[in-house]
C-alpha cells in the first residue's frame, strides 16, 4: 500500500489559488479513477477535481471556504501499488512526510539516545514579509488590513481569505459587553464562500476605489410601452416577449456613439481609460448562487428582437451555471434592473473596471402635467451610477438625457445614422 497526494491543478489563465466549494468524499471513503473528490472556484469558473488513482482517502487538506494555492496538497488517497496504474507514482516529497508521521519503534532507538523534540519555530518579527497569495495581499490592500497583524491559517502559515475575514470581523466587532440575555437567543453563523464571496469582494473592489456619482432622471415610457405592447402582439412563433430591456440597450448604443466615454473602462493602476467601439452590455442577473453579470456581446450589431434572445439566453446560462467564462466578462457598461421590484430610486454599484451603469426602475402610472390639466402617463426613473474620477456630472447628465430622448420616442431607437 502507498498514499498518493492529489495537488491543486493549475486551471491557467494566471490563476494562482481557488476557494474550495465543495468535498463530495471524506477521509475514509473508498474512490475510483475520474470519480470526482472536489471542486473549487476561481474567478470566473468551477472546476471538478477528479481522482487519477482507486484507493481509500486518508486525509483532506482544506476545509471548504478556504482558498488553495496551484500545487498545494488537497487530498491523499491510499492506494494498493500493484492495482494502480504505472503512469501514477507517490511524490517523492510524500516519503520524508510518511517517515516523520510514523516513528520506528520505540525498542529500536534506547531512550538514552533520543534526541530531544526540536524547539517551536520562534514567532516571525514584525518586519518578516507575511506569507500570502497576491490576490489576498491585492484584498488586503483594498480593506486597508496590515498583514504583519493577520495569523495565517493555510499551509506553512499563508494567510487566506478566511483569515482577512475572521481580522475583519474581529476589528469591527465593538467593545463592549454583551447584553445578559444574549445567550438566549439562537444564532446562526453561515460562512460565506463560492460565489457569494466573489461578489462580495467584488463589491468592496467596487465600492473602495470607485467614487459613484448617481444620477436619477424620470423617463415618460407611455409611447414605448404602446409600442412594446404591439410588438408583443405580433410577434413571431419563437420571439420572445420583448420587455423594455431590449429598448433600453438599442438606447444606449445609439446614445454611446455621442458619448464614448461612457462605454469605457479605468484602469486605475495605470492612469488610463480605454474607449470600446464595440458595445458590450452587461446585464445583472440574479441567480440561485448570488449576482453575475452575463454579456450580450457586439449589441451595436443587433436588432431589438435579437438583444431580446440574447438576454433571455445568457441569462438562462448564468442562472443555471453553464455559461461560458467569455459570457461572464468582458462587458464595458452595465443595465442594473430588478424589473417589477425596481422600486422608485437605487443607487447601482458600477461593475468594476467599468465607468458607468445604469439601473432600471419600476413602471408607474404617476399624474403628469401637461401644460393644461394632469393627465395619467407610464412613468419610469432611471438611476445611473457613474465613476466620477473620469466622468463629471454635467456629462453624465448629459448622456442620460440621450437616453430619455430615444426612450420617450422609441421611433428614434429605430432611426441609422
Amino acid at each position: 500500500m502507498a498514499e498518493y497526494t492529489i495537488t491543486m491543478p493549475d486551471v491557467g489563465e494566471g490563476v494562482a489559488e481557488a476557494e474550495l466549494v465543495e468535498w463530495n468524499v471524506k477521509p475514509g471513503d473508498p474512490v475510483h479513477e475520474d470519480m470526482v473528490l472536489a471542486a473549487v472556484m476561481t474567478d470566473k469558473a468551477t472546476v471538478e477535481i477528479p481522482s487519477p488513482v482507486a484507493g481509500i482517502v486518508t486525509w483532506l487538506a482544506v476545509t471548504v471556504g478556504n482558498t488553495v494555492p496551484v500545487k498545494a496538497p488537497l487530498v491523499r488517497i491510499e492506494t494498493d501499488v500493484s492495482a494502480a496504474a504505472p503512469e501514477v507514482d507517490v511524490p517523492e516529497a510524500e516519503a520524508p512526510a510518511d517517515m516523520t508521521e510514523t516513528p520506528p519503534p520505540v525498542e529500536t532507538q534506547p531512550a538514552a539516545r533520543q534526541p530531544e523534540p526540536p524547539p517551536p519555530p520562534p514567532p516571525a518579527e514584525p518586519h518578516h514579509k507575511p506569507l500570502a497569495s497576491p490576490a489576498v495581499r491585492q484584498r488586503a490592500d483594498d480593506l486597508d488590513i496590515d498583514l504583519t497583524k493577520v495569523k495565517g491559517t493555510g499551509p506553512d502559515g499563508h494567510i487566506t481569505h478566511a483569515d482577512l475575514d475572521g481580522f475583519l470581523t474581529v476589528r469591527g466587532r465593538p467593545e463592549r459587553p454583551e447584553p445578559a440575555a444574549a445567550h438566549d437567543s439562537a444564532v446562526e453563523e453561515v460562512k460565506v464562500t463560492g460565489l457569494r464571496r466573489k461578489i462580495a469582494e467584488k463589491m468592496v473592489l467596487s465600492a473602495s476605489r470607485i467614487p459613484h456619482i448617481t444620477y436619477v432622471e424620470e423617463i415618460d415610457v407611455t409611447e414605448l410601452e404602446d409600442l412594446r405592447a404591439t410588438m408583443n402582439g405580433n410577434r413571431r412563433s419563437g420571439q420572445p416577449k420583448l420587455t423594455i430591456l431590449p429598448f433600453l440597450m438599442r438606447a444606449l448604443v445609439k446614445a454611446v456613439a455621442d458619448h464614448p466615454g461612457m462605454n469605457a473602462t479605468f484602469d486605475d493602476e495605470n492612469g488610463v481609460v480605454r474607449h470600446y467601439e464595440a458595445v458590450h452590455i452587461g446585464i445583472a442577473t440574479q441567480t440561485p448562487s448570488g449576482l453575475t453579470v452575463p454579456v450580450v456581446r457586439h449589441t451595436e450589431t443587433l436588432g431589438l428582437w435579437q438583444c431580446a434572445d440574447e438576454v433571455a439566453r445568457v441569462a438562462e446560462a448564468a442562472r443555471n451555471g453553464t455559461a461560458h467564462r467569455e459570457e461572464l466578462m468582458g462587458s464595458t457598461i452595465t443595465i442594473s434592473s430588478l424589473g417589477a421590484l425596481g422600486g422608485v430610486v437605487s443607487t447601482p454599484i458600477i461593475n468594476h473596471p467599468e465607468v458607468a451603469i445604469i439601473g432600471v426602475n419600476k413602471i408607474m402610472t404617476r399624474p403628469v402635467w401637461d401644460g393644461t390639466r394632469f393627465v395619467p402617463r407610464k412613468m419610469m426613473n432611471l438611476s445611473s451610477s457613474f465613476d466620477h474620477r473620469v466622468v463629471d456630472g454635467w456629462d453624465a447628465a448629459v448622456f442620460i438625457q440621450a437616453v430619455k430622448a430615444l426612450l420617450e420616442k422609441p421611433a428614434l431607437i429605430f432611426i441609422d445614422g
